[in-house]
């Protein structure tokens, strides 16, 4: 068959599978909740399950709701992409603006055939209807507040000619950030809004195909180690496992020589991280594998273990084997970690922020804050929403409870999509908003 035959023989099956809702959940989404949620028998089709709200943006005047008790405030409007925030020692804000990077040429995500052609342009549709289907800006935004009224007075081009940047920490005068492809660094001057000199390289990270482009980087304590996300290459390890190495992992990373070892694997997509505050231990949220059901597999937020491996792709929560994954590993199934708490089916966690006492009432104090992303694989969606998990010693107790919600409209259309989150020095909640290109600002409203 030849290529313009073989891409119109696509174009039916893949819009068959676009306009599918196929099966819906059979669970209420609670029992995907906690610390141990139910986890059915996989429902697995042709057809994936394919749910996605079409991105729209907000009015000029309009944006998301908080809880009671609380008030939103446009930090800026009109952004390119923004997905992920970070607040400097004197309180300006950096603003990733980023989406994937372009694929390698002659790369293919998902493997070859006319199934596997169809889901490539299935997915990319998907994308494109979700929001995430526009060019990098490959830049990162400053934003200031100095008058305190939850709107930015200056905001300038920080730093620009990245490779879909993403985390972002501060090390003494250096600012890491976190390229699809590498950790790199840039000397960083208190109240500076503009950096001119080149990003120096510290270390590689996994890239190619980039199923899984974002990553994210966090300093320890006394900024000696970074910590840098690498996600999966794949779903469940389709493009071969050889694609696989070194991703779906945490790096630990010498903040001075860039040496790294890798800190804990098995973690399909991990995102968000953060220290908790009363154990000082490390945590990420996690977006686990699609296309068995509305009902699995739960996203999630876990602590991370020195040298632990949490099941990707062999087996999910310990040791609920995958049997799409070949071979089989039954030596990893036994030795899978279960995370800690479930988030839900298909929420797409992206942002965590732990919460303090600067900004936040007693019942918004001790716990974390997530930005999940949406839904894409469940009927009905889930997700399109900042929750607010409490914790109690450390650990993760009872509900999630809706913190910033409206992200979606009354005909189910996503005016937003919240990603990245991170507390202002007052400690309000920020969060980048990459569909409704904004930086929403979630403050008491007595503040």
């Amino acid at each position: 068959m030849n290529s313009t035959l073989y891409r119109l023989a696509l174009v039916p099956l893949a819009a068959l599978v676009l306009g599918a809702c196929g099966e819906t959940a059979k669970l209420p989404f609670e029992a995907g909740v906690g610390p141990t949620p139910q986890l059915p028998a996989p429902h697995k089709t042709l057809i994936p399950t394919v749910k996605v709200s079409e991105a729209i943006g907000w009015t000029d005047t309009a944006g998301p709701t908080a809880a009671p008790g609380f008030k939103v405030s446009a930090l800026a409007r009109n952004l390119d992409h923004p997905r992920w925030v970070y607040t400097l020692p004197n309180g300006d804000v950096l603003v990733a603006e980023s989406n994937k990077p372009p694929k390698p040429e002659g790369s293919s995500d998902g493997g070859s055939g006319l199934i596997a052609k169809a889901r490539q342009m299935v997915m990319g549709a998907v994308m494109k209807r979700a929001g995430a289907g526009v060019p990098s800006a490959n830049r990162i935004t400053l934003l200031r507040d100095a008058n305190g009224d939850g709107t930015a007075e200056v905001r300038t081009v920080f730093l620009q000619k990245l490779t879909s940047p993403y985390g972002m920490t501060l090390v003494g005068n250096e600012l890491f950030i976190a390229n699809a492809d590498a950790i790199v660094k840039v000397p960083y001057t208190e109240g500076e809004t503009e950096i001119k000199v080149a990003p120096v390289k510290v270390t590689d990270l996994p890239a190619g195909i980039n199923h899984h482009w974002t990553k994210n980087v966090i300093a320890n304590a006394d900024g000696s180690k970074l910590y840098a996300t690498v996600g999966s290459n794949s779903n469940v390890g389709e493009n071969g496992l050889p694609a696989e190495e070194g991703r779906a992992a945490i790096w630990e990373i010498d903040t001075k020589t860039g040496e790294k070892r890798l800190f804990a694997s098995g973690l399909r997509n991990p995102n968000g991280m953060g220290w908790e505050p009363e154990t000082k231990v490390l945590w990420t949220v996690v977006n686990e594998r699609d296309e068995i059901g509305s009902d699995l597999v739960p996203d999630y937020l876990t602590s991370v273990k020195d040298g632990a491996f949490y099941g990707w792709p062999w087996s999910y929560f310990g040791g609920n084997v995958d049997i799409r994954v070949q071979p089989q590993r039954p030596d990893l199934v036994a030795k899978a970690v279960a995370p800690d708490y479930a988030l839900g089916t298909h929420v797409a966690p992206l942002g965590l922020a732990f919460s303090d006492k600067r900004g936040m009432p007693d019942a918004f104090s001790n716990g974390a804050f997530i930005g999940e992303h949406g839904s894409w694989n469940r009927n009905p969606q889930a997700g399109y929403k900042v929750v607010f998990v409490p914790f109690i010693a450390g650990r993760p107790t009872g509900a999630p409870v809706d913190f910033l919600t409206g992200f979606l409209s009354a005909d189910g259309k996503a005016q937003g999509r919240p990603a990245g989150v991170a507390l202002d020095k007052s400690g309000a909640l920020l969060v980048a908003d990459d569909v409704g290109n904004a930086v929403w600002r979630v403050s008491r409203s007595s503040q």
